[in-house]
């Protein structure tokens, strides 16, 4: 399989590298100092670049009848515009805060556990996340999709950086060395405490993750998650 790399720092790279030892060629790595030439022989591209490039990437995908794959976080007020413009153009779209296929298996995991702790008044949830100084959004896009998660199933109504008022989901965003990336989910109450953690160790999952959802939308046609390419739903 054919595939372009829209963005190619230090995730583009490992992506890189995971692609190729599943076989597959590299026919763009597109960063801020070239074009778009060559997007047009790949089978799929995966996004991994900024917030102000992600439009850019994922429209040109549509325009070149490429199947594309974003990683990037940081843009989704611009998500249902390009949902629009996929169908549109009759394309395939496979957006995730996280592709990580532990990841992953933690969001369904949070949902679960939202489901049974919102039948107990008593337990008061926060969240954590950890990430690497580079990171350029805070909360992470995971955390966010974590946050979802809760709402979607609990009385929680809204997500905070700040101190929370009633109904509201507090999330600490630390920024911390090299850490590739660090999700809690406590509940706590008077007499205990329940906790779920995700630790990354390196970025390889995550570029593993991405590459095994390109070879899985190849071919398709729509708007796809990661519960598609798990089969989790």
């Amino acid at each position: 399989m054919k595939i372009a790399l829209l963005g190619y720092g230090k995730m583009g790279q490992v992506i890189e590298r995971i692609a190729l030892i599943r076989g597959h060629e590299i026919v763009l790595k597109k960063d801020e100092h070239n074009t778009y030439e060559g997007l047009s022989n790949a089978d799929v591209a995966i996004d991994f670049s900024i917030p102000t490039a992600a439009v850019s990437n994922i429209s040109n995908c549509f325009e070149n009848n490429v199947p594309v794959i974003s990683g990037t976080t940081g843009w989704l007020e611009h998500y249902e515009e390009m949902v629009a413009l996929c169908n549109e153009k009759n394309g395939a779209f496979l957006s995730s805060s996280n592709f990580s296929l532990g990841v992953n298996i933690f969001f369904e995991l949070n949902e679960y556990l939202a489901k049974m702790m919102a039948k107990l008044d008593s337990y008061s949830i926060e969240m954590e996340e950890i990430h690497h100084t580079q990171k350029l959004d805070a909360p992470s896009g995971t955390a966010i999709s974590l946050a979802k998660g809760v709402i979607e199933n609990s009385n929680y109504t809204n997500w905070t950086l700040e101190t929370p008022e009633a109904n509201e989901i507090h999330i600490e965003a630390k920024r911390i060395g090299t850490v590739p990336g660090t999700h809690t989910v406590t509940y706590n109450s008077v007499v205990d405490s329940v906790e779920i953690k995700h630790t990354a160790h390196s970025r390889e999952g995550f570029a593993l993750g991405a590459v095994i959802a390109a070879e899985w939308i190849f071919g398709k046609k729509g708007v796809f998650s990661m519960k598609d390419v798990l089969d989790l739903k």
